[in-house]
């Protein structure tokens, strides 16, 4: 799993004084920053984040905890370069697997420039919300800009009712209702978390959209298209790992994907492969479009499915897995 090491060495290494994106001679002031995305579990961080990069660098999907590790996508301007951090979402542990999300949650809060916490416009206050508000009171010195999400679901009335519920929830930076759908002040989000970032030149080079390895992009799309039309008790029991990917020798444009997908029950199994393997099969052609997308070539893909009972609470398995301490 991703750390934040990356993070803290970039902060540590920006220029001593404001310049351009080229360098040189000290002209219109440049920022650039890391803002960190955060709320409960399914609030569309993940769908945010990819709206505001302008490409797909994370994952999605209507299941709970979809995100499971933090991931860095970039927007570029010609005044700033705006690291966005999607993590996954906070709340209250039920396995080892839960715990170490949460403290990966806790340590990227404290290495960013801007926090933004998300709250869905026509999803009541509720406890996670208030628990999450508290939780940002006490990250000192950083600002928190409150974000009502997927406001393109909800009535004008409604959306103005949640910015003022949300407003109420804390001590705020800024608030700003969005849409990632429509395209709803992006443009405006993007302005108010760059007003928050200090001046730097930029940490990634020009046109670099992610910083995350192809191989766990892939992985992550796999499991993706494992979480769609799945029952609600499967989606957290799935992981998986790309064991061998590479050019096909003696071809220019097929890549080769050898993938595995975890589960913890037999009967899980089952559920993945479908009758006659026929579940597989949709997961395999919907996972290889994005992959092929992703890669700009063909791709061969090879998923198995296996059994590794209660990998979530094994420490053993979850190092196997990549969920590192």
């Amino acid at each position: 799993m991703p750390d934040n090491r990356r993070v803290s060495a970039q902060r540590k290494t920006r220029g001593a004084s404001p310049q351009g994106p080229a360098g040189g001679d000290a002209g219109p002031a440049f920022r650039s920053g890391f803002a960190c995305l955060t709320g409960r579990p399914n609030v569309g961080k993940s769908t945010l984040t990819n709206a505001l990069v302008g490409a797909k660098v994370a994952i999605t999907s209507d299941r709970p905890q979809t995100t499971r590790h933090v991931i860095r996508g970039i927007v570029h301007r010609p005044d700033a370069q705006l690291v966005i951090v999607d993590t996954p979402g906070l709340h209250r542990p039920r396995t080892l697997l839960g715990e170490r999300l949460d403290s990966l949650v806790r340590s990227t809060l404290t290495e960013v420039d801007v926090i933004g916490f998300c709250v869905p416009a026509r999803d009541p206050i509720g406890p996670g919300d208030k628990y999450l508000a508290r939780e940002l009171a006490n990250v000192k010195g950083t600002p928190v800009v409150a974000i009502v999400t997927k406001t393109d679901q909800a009535l004008p009335g409604v959306v103005a009712q949640q910015l003022l519920a949300v407003s109420e929830l804390g001590e705020w930076a800024d608030v700003i209702p969005v849409s990632a759908v429509s395209g709803y002040q992006l443009d405006e989000l993007a302005k108010v978390f760059i007003s928050h970032l200090p001046d730097g030149p930029p940490l990634y080079p020009d046109g670099e959209l992610t910083d995350e390895p192809e191989q766990i992009m892939v992985a992550e799309l796999i499991r993706e298209a494992a979480l769609d039309g799945v029952r609600d008790e499967l989606p957290h029991s799935i992981a998986v790992v790309v064991e061998e990917m590479g050019p096909r020798s003696g071809t220019d444009d097929l890549t080769d994907v050898y993938a595995e997908l975890y589960v913890e029950r037999p009967s899980q199994k089952a559920i993945v492969i479908g009758t006659g393997g026929a579940r597989l099969k949709q997961v395999g052609t919907r996972a290889r479009r994005q992959i092929e997308a992703l890669l700009g070539t063909r791709v061969y893909l090879d998923l198995h499915v296996k059994i590794a009972k209660d990998w979530q609470r094994n420490p053993k398995q979850l190092r196997r897995l990549g969920f590192y301490d």
